[in-house]
């Protein structure tokens, strides 16, 4: 049976949707067939982003989520997952990581978007990645050293583990507290995806208040 998200959605911005029907399971959103551990303080909630820098929907959905992240409340951790599907999609990841590892990922994440969907660079090579990163107050030999770490290849195996665990088939795809899946599809727009996850957050609150 679908459950019904009934939350106030006005302001949101979800518009059409709000004005047709309250949020329900398995049409706005879904329920993964096993809840995945959060790796967050008690408290927090968690919220997922699962990507591959390659991906133009993920690119497209960069600027709406990137608002309302701005906009959550200090109990919302956020997570960037890059996704793990092989090929290009694992040296994506593990450029991501390696930004993390050198301290330069806030700086370097959109712009490493831009330069795939808007420069037409791969950005698949680990040569590339290091003259890329090294922009960013790095050396080219850093940024090598750090993409073939031993601590980047374990996060990209970890990511993979947490991919498989929430059965995720694509990207982008958000996750709230480890239980509530948004998609594109189930949002019915890319626009839509971050208030359906904003609402979700809502529904997790009251529920730790039951």
């Amino acid at each position: 049976m679908f459950k019904p998200l009934m939350f106030a959605l006005a302001g949101l911005g979800l518009s059409s949707l709000a004005q047709a029907s309250p949020l329900v399971e398995g049409q706005h959103y879904e329920v993964l067939p096993q809840p995945v551990e959060t790796r967050v303080a008690d408290g927090q909630i968690e919220v997922i982003e699962a990507f591959w820098y390659g991906c133009p929907h993920c690119y497209n959905l960069q600027e709406p989520i990137t608002a309302w992240y701005a906009t959550l409340d200090d109990d919302v951790s956020v997570e960037h997952l890059p996704g793990t599907m092989g090929g290009d999609w694992n040296k994506h990841a593990a450029a991501f990581y390696a930004a993390e590892e050198l301290g330069i990922l806030e700086a370097v994440h959109a712009d490493f978007f831009d330069a795939i969907h808007q420069q037409n660079r791969r950005l698949t090579e680990a040569d590339d990645i290091a003259a890329f990163y090294s922009d960013y107050g790095v050396s080219e030999e850093e940024a090598r050293q750090a993409l073939g770490s031993f601590a980047v290849k374990s996060k990209v195996n970890q990511a993979h583990a947490r991919l498989r665990d929430m059965r995720l088939m694509g990207v982008p795809a958000i996750v709230v507290d480890g239980r509530y899946l948004v998609t594109p599809s189930s949002a019915g727009s890319l626009a839509n995806m971050p208030q359906i996850a904003d609402a979700l957050i809502a529904k997790v609150r009251e529920e730790r208040e039951d």
